[in-house]
Parts: structure tokens; C-alpha cells; sequence
């Protein structure tokens, strides 16, 4: 059976910023639509500032002006559901509570036809659930848009335990005549997206517990590996208490896995009213006049002491970029480094000083494994080609000679870095950030909520990564991720950073 939407009549209700969102997605595509609000005049009054939306993007050239009177002319405000029994699809964008989108559905099945397609915008509540004293649970899905709606491309379609496949493959064609970029997704905690960006949040608060770094030196770190912005900073827009609700809500629908964990950091914030933006104060200040972060100043590095022995180690970009820095590094000596293809390892040896990108393990255990005192250990730079003047987190072991303190700093700016001093933390910044992210995608597939394809979809198009989980695993490698998660999970000795079963057998050494 295939249910063909494309001309459906729409019903949306609830007349907030998703829902009158929807309505104007909807109109643009040439449907009739008809917006519906329990509250009195909240639907006619979203209408007004509807037209005043399209007036806007037709006197910037952006619409049609006789799209956007056309579109108008299919919109219409009701005041009772029983005006919309002609609608062939309804979307709900109301309160983000069971009870109350269970009671509008057991409504609506009294009022649209049996073969109408119910549709809910919910962000974090079971289909399933929603679904439940339901006459007809297969025709309700998940239709989770993203917000703004109008601009953000991605709708995960969730499909609940009894929800039809026709259904959900209507509503996945739906999306795509609507512009947008569906992907198929099983009804659990969080969804997709919701879901594997915890670890984004939760790896920054994590290192605040421990003193690792500022916010705004962590913030620095994971903007240099491409995020428009930084953890601390995405937090404060958000709104902590937004944040900290989504994750306490995903820890207890977890059964509280410590993998979703929430943060003292966090909670503590949120019971002093240090919302971020919306409260004037969170990780920064947003006083009147202010716009946020201070630009993070630049330490200044010596240039590093005349070497007489330097040597690349390992295969890759990495090692590439650091061979190509380190010959213009050296050139003003009149010699350059050597390169060692064999070595299992990615960074570089000087005069028997060690400067290593991270496995995982602190730059103390490292030292500790291999009998080294004078070890330095660095962040994973992510965007490739790697730019002058890349922000990245290292750590010194903390037995290694006071000179190699300094020179470590030196070498990296020297190598076309800014270096970033921080706690001796296993990991570091991006390389667990990023690890976990993965790790995060591939149980998600594992447990059928997404396939591969559509986890780097949802991420890119709706939170903006700048690459999707997978898309970061084939640019680094299975080994390499469970290597970073093994460390961490050792250092940590808790269920958090336990490795997927998925990566798990795609591992070499399993």
C-alpha cells in the first residue's frame, strides 16, 4: 500500500515557532492548511505574523511575491478541531507532555477519516508511547523537524513499535517534495540526534569537573576541529536548563546507563539561575554591550632550542603535515627532520624527547608505559588541510625536565600551531569528543535507530557538525577510536566509556 501526501490537506496544532514554522513549509508547498491553538486568537495572531515573515523574505528577494499571496491564501485559522475533518495529514507541535498529546490524537481519531496520517513533532517522547489506546496506533509517526523550521533541512521520521511502514514512507517522501532531507529513525530515547550529541556536551562538562581547562580554551579546541561552535558556548544559547532537562530526561529513559550521565557542573549552574544568554550569565557573561566570549588570547612561544636529532613518526595526514612543518621549522638550521614510515605511532622525536598525539592514555601513563620522562602528548587535529595557526590542546607528563616543559609549547607553535596548555586529561579534547561521538553513532546503529548514513545526515543537517559521526570514523580508524575509548575507560573504570559492541567487530583486535 503506498499513501501519496503530496496534496493532502494539513492540519497543524499548536501555534508556537515549530508549529507556525510548519505552516508555512506546508503552504510554500501548495497545500490547504489550517492552524488550530487551544489558546483563544493564538492561531489567527501566528497567521499575522506569518504574512509578515513571507512580506520580509519577498522584499529581500528571497519569495515570490505571488507565492507568498498564494500561500496565505491557503492558510486559515480554526477555532475547533471539528472544522478539519477534511485533513489527510495532521502535524502536532504542542506542549512536550504524553498526557496531553495522547488526549489531542484520541480527539482527533473522533474527527479526521481513518486513513488521515497523524504525525507528532515530538523531540523526545516515545512514538510508541503516544501512540498507546490508540484505535488505529499504525497511523501515527514521528515527523521531528528541527528549528528554525523553515531553514533547517533535516525531519527524522520516527517510526513507533506499531507504527505502519506506509506511513512512515509517506511522510519520508512528504519531506523531501517539502525541501527537507528525511531519514528514517526507530523510536528511543532522544532519537538520532537528540541522542548521539550528548557525548558533545558531556566531554566539555566533564573536563570543567576536573579542572581541565577553561570554557573558553575548550570551546577554542573544538572550533578549530570545525564546530561553528563551541560546547560552553552552544550551552549558553541553548539554555541550561534546556539542556540539563534533555539529559537528565535521556539518563532516566535510559535506565540510567552512566554513559548519560549527567553533570555537577551542570546542575549546579542551572540551581544558581546561570542559564546563559537568557539568564545574562552562564559559562560567559552576555551583560548589555556584550556579545559573549573574549577573543582567547594568544601566548606567545620562544622560538624552540637548536635539536640536533628530530624524526617524524608514523603514516597519514598527521604525520604529513607535521614532517612539511617541521622541514620549514628546521630549514633556518640548514637541515631537516627525518622520517620513520614504521613506527606505530603519529608525532615526533627530539633529541629523545617525545611529542605524541594522543592514544587516549595521559602523557603521565604514557611516560610511565614506555620508561620516558620528557613526553608531551597532543590533541587530534580533525580538519584536513590543517591550518596555520590551529588551536590544539596538549599536556606534559608531569615528571618530564622543566625544559621540555617550555620546549613543547615551543615545538608545537614552531610546527604552525597555537598550543593550548591543559591538565594532564586522558583524551584530551577533540580525540575523545570525537570518540565518543562515534561510539555514540555505532551503538545507535547497532540498536537499529539509524542506519550509518542516516546518523551523518541527521548530525550535519541538524546540529550543523561539520561531518557525521561515520564520516569522521573512515577519515581516522576503528582501531584508533577503540584505542581512545579502552584508554579513557581505563582511566575512569566506569560503564561511561565502554566500547560499542558495533565497533567492537569492526576491530581488528576486537
Amino acid at each position: 500500500m503506498t499513501i501519496d501526501l503530496r496534496s493532502a490537506p494539513v492540519l497543524v496544532v499548536g501555534a508556537g515557532i515549530m508549529g507556525i514554522g510548519i505552516v508555512q513549509v506546508a503552504a510554500l508547498a501548495g497545500h490547504p492548511v489550517k492552524l488550530f491553538d487551544m489558546r483563544e486568537g493564538a492561531a489567527s495572531q501566528a497567521l499575522d505574523k506569518l504574512a509578515a515573515t513571507l512580506k520580509s523574505l519577498v522584499d529581500k528577494g528571497r519569495l515570490d511575491a505571488e507565492a507568498a499571496r498564494a500561500a496565505m491564501a491557503r492558510t486559515a485559522a480554526i477555532n475547533s478541531l471539528a472544522q478539519a475533518r477534511d485533513s489527510a495529514l495532521v502535524v502536532e507541535a504542542i506542549v512536550e507532555q504524553l498526557e496531553a498529546k495522547r488526549s489531542l490524537f484520541n480527539e482527533l481519531e473522533g474527527i479526521v477519516a481513518p486513513g488521515a496520517v497523524l504525525a507528532t513533532n515530538t523531540s523526545s517522547i516515545s512514538v510508541t508511547a503516544i501512540a498507546n489506546g490508540l484505535q488505529h496506533p499504525g497511523r501515527l509517526v514521528g515527523m521531528h523537524f528541527f528549528n528554525p523550521v523553515p531553514l533547517m533541512k533535516l525531519v527524522e521520521v520516527v517510526s513507533g513499535l506499531q507504527t505502519d511502514a506506509p506511513v512512515a514512507d509517506a511522510i519520508f517522501e512528504l519531506s523531501k517534495v517539502w525541501g527537507k532531507v528525511p531519514v528514517h529513525a526507530k523510536s528511543t530515547p532522544g532519537f538520532i540526534v537528540n541522542r548521539i550529541a550528548r557525548p558533545y556536551y558531556a566531554e566539555t562538562l566533564a573536563l570543567l569537573l576536573e579542572q581541565a581547562a577553561t570554557p573558553q580554551v575548550l570551546d577554542a579546541c573544538l572550533k578549530a576541529a570545525g564546530f561553528r561552535m563551541g560546547p560552553c558556548e552552544l550551552m549558553d544559547l541553548i539554555g541550561h536548563d534546556t539542556n540539563f532537562a534533555v539529559t537528565n530526561s535521556v539518563y532516566e529513559a535510559n535506565f540510567f546507563d552512566k554513559r548519560y550521565l549527567p553533570s555537577l557542573v551542570q546542575r549546579e549552574m542551572v540551581a544558581g539561575g546561570l542559564f546563559g544568554r537568557k539568564s545574562g550569565r552562564g559559562f560567559y557573561r552576555y551583560e548589555a554591550g556584550s556579545n559573549g566570549p573574549a577573543p582567547l588570547p594568544v601566548a606567545m612561544h620562544d622560538a624552540p632550542a637548536t635539536a640536533h636529532q628530530v624524526t617524524v613518526h608514523g603514516i597519514g595526514p598527521v604525520a604529513d603535515h607535521l614532517e612539511h612543518a617541521a622541514i620549514a621549522a628546521l630549514a633556518p638550521q640548514g637541515w631537516g627532520p627525518a622520517r620513520d614510515l614504521a613506527s606505530p605511532w603519529i608525532g615526533l622525536t627530539i633529541d629523545g624527547a617525545r611529542l605524541a598525539l594522543t592514544d587516549g592514555r595521559t602523557a603521565q601513563q604514557l611516560s610511565r608505559d614506555l620508561g620516558v620522562a620528557d613526553i608531551a602528548v597532543f590533541d587530534r587535529p580533525l580538519v584536513q588541510p590543517i591550518a596555520p595557526g590551529t588551536a590544539l590542546a596538549y599536556a606534559v607528563a608531569p615528571g618530564a625536565r622543566a625544559a621540555w616543559r617550555t620546549q613543547a609549547g615551543a615545538w608545537l607553535a614552531a610546527l604552525g600551531f597555537t598550543p593550548l596548555p591543559l591538565a594532564d586529561a586522558p583524551g584530551l579534547v577533540v580525540a575523545r569528543t570525537i570518540a565518543m561521538l562515534i561510539n555514540e553513532g555505532a551503538d545507535a546503529v547497532l540498536q537499529g535507530v539509524c542506519d550509518t548514513a542516516g546518523a551523518d545526515a541527521a548530525m550535519k543537517l541538524g546540529v550543523n557538525y561539520p561531518a557525521g559521526p561515520f564520516e569522521w570514523l573512515a577519515d581516522w580508524s576503528v582501531d584508533g577510536v577503540v584505542g581512545v575509548l579502552r584508554a579513557l575507560d581505563a582511566e575512569y573504570r566506569g560503564e561511561r566509556y565502554r566500547v560499542s559492541p558495533w565497533l567492537r567487530r569492526h576491530s581488528h583486535g576486537h
